[in-house]
C-alpha cells in the first residue's frame, strides 16, 4: 500500500507540473524578476547612503569622471572632476596617498565602475563607484552643485 501511494503521489505530481506549465512558469518568471535587481546592485558599487558616511567617516575623495560641461550642469558636492579620459594621468596629483577612500561618479554610474576598475588598477585599494551614479545621488535628495 505504501508504495502505492508513492506511485501515485509521484504521477500527481507530474500531471499537475504538465497541466499548470504556464502557471509555474509565471511564478518563477516573477521571483527572476523580484530578485534580479538585488542580484544586479551586489556588484555594482556604492549606495549614496554608504557613499555619504565613507564621505563623512573616512574623509573619502569623491571623483566625478564626467566630462567637464557634464560636471558643470550638476555634480555630487564637494566633487571634483577628472574626466574618464584623463584619470589615470591626473588621479594621482589629485589623491596622493592611495589607501584614501575614493568614490567615483558619473551621471548614471557605468562610466564610475570603469573608472574604479581603472583606480584599482593604479593601486588605489578603497576605489569604489556610486551605484546608479548622480541619478540615484539626486534620488536620495542629497547636495548637488553647479560649476
Amino acid at each position: 500500500m505504501t508504495g502505492r501511494f508513492f506511485r501515485s503521489s509521484k504521477e500527481s505530481v507530474v500531471k499537475f507540473l504538465l497541466d499548470n506549465w504556464m502557471l509555474i512558469a509565471v511564478a518563477i518568471g516573477s521571483a527572476v524578476a523580484l530578485f534580479l535587481p538585488v542580484l544586479q546592485k551586489r556588484g555594482g558599487g556604492l549606495s549614496a547612503a554608504l557613499a555619504v558616511q565613507m564621505i563623512n567617516r573616512e574623509k573619502a575623495v569623491v571623483i566625478d569622471v564626467c566630462e567637464p560641461a557634464e560636471y558643470a550642469a550638476g555634480h555630487v558636492a564637494g566633487a571634483r572632476n577628472i574626466p574618464l579620459g584623463r584619470l589615470e594621468q591626473q588621479l594621482e596629483g589629485a589623491v596622493k596617498n592611495k589607501a584614501t577612500p575614493v568614490i567615483l561618479v558619473c551621471q548614471v554610474g557605468a562610466r564610475a565602475a570603469r573608472a574604479a576598475s581603472m583606480a584599482q588598477k593604479l593601486g588605489y585599494t578603497n576605489a569604489q563607484a556610486l551605484s546608479g551614479g548622480l541619478r540615484a545621488w539626486r534620488e536620495a535628495q542629497l547636495p548637488v552643485e553647479k560649476a
